[in-house]
């Protein structure tokens, strides 16, 4: 009896440890350049689980980051990007619906944002996305966005973009929905690459694969 009692424990352990590592927000992105793994956070929970259905779907697998701009962001997730000749304009494809805002998190270096067209009520594509590099932030530059955008960032938030950098002028107006945990080195290297028309690098940067952790 005591045998089918430590038995039974540990299936129940087990499916638990199985159930937690089935709800991971962790997302690798394996491309060409290196890998990236981003968290998704909780607190949007509309592009939290649209990200998670298109990843476990491979809806991201063999895009471009079709768009790059060193010291403002690498922009990916257009399926009209797979296999998209060199001179092939890209970044108007997606899975066709957009996802109402969750806007609140800052863009500070490493943040995971939804793109958008230009749209009153500020919704995200469907699929698009762009992760931060940016530059560090002068407490006078701050303190001009706070007054405009009528935000009070955190101490923690100013010190983190004085300190690392990122594009507090976006705050407001994109859903930052999660940040790079693992991976930023390879974000700078993408970063730095040569680029053509329409800011697409001139070597296909590729998600290979990309998977939830």
């Amino acid at each position: 009896m005591r045998n089918l009692l430590y038995l039974g424990f540990l299936v129940f352990c087990v499916s638990i440890f199985a159930s937690c590592g089935g709800n991971s927000n962790d997302v690798l992105i394996e491309t060409s350049q290196g890998d990236i793994v981003i968290r998704l956070f909780d607190e949007t929970p509309k592009h939290r689980d649209n990200f998670k259905k298109l990843v476990a779907e491979g809806y991201y697998d063999g895009t471009l980051f079709h768009r790059v701009i060193p010291t403002f962001m690498i922009q990916g997730g257009d399926p009209q990007s797979i296999g998209a000749t060199p001179d092939q304009p890209l970044g108007g494809g997606g899975p066709g619906y957009m996802i109402d805002q969750e806007i609140g998190s800052p863009h500070l270096r490493g943040a995971v944002a939804a793109a958008r067209t230009q749209n009153p009520e500020k919704a995200s594509s469907g699929s698009q996305f762009y992760i931060v590099t940016g530059q560090p932030q002068s407490a006078a530059s701050i303190d001009q966005i706070q007054t405009m955008k009528s935000i009070q960032y955190s101490p923690e938030q100013r010190a983190a973009y004085e300190k690392d950098g990122g594009r507090p002028d976006l705050d407001m107006d994109y859903t930052v929905f999660g940040e790079v945990v693992s991976g930023m080195d390879v974000v700078d290297k993408i970063s730095a690459l040569a680029t053509g028309r329409q800011n697409r690098p001139t070597e296909d940067v590729v998600m290979e694969t990309v998977i939830m952790k």
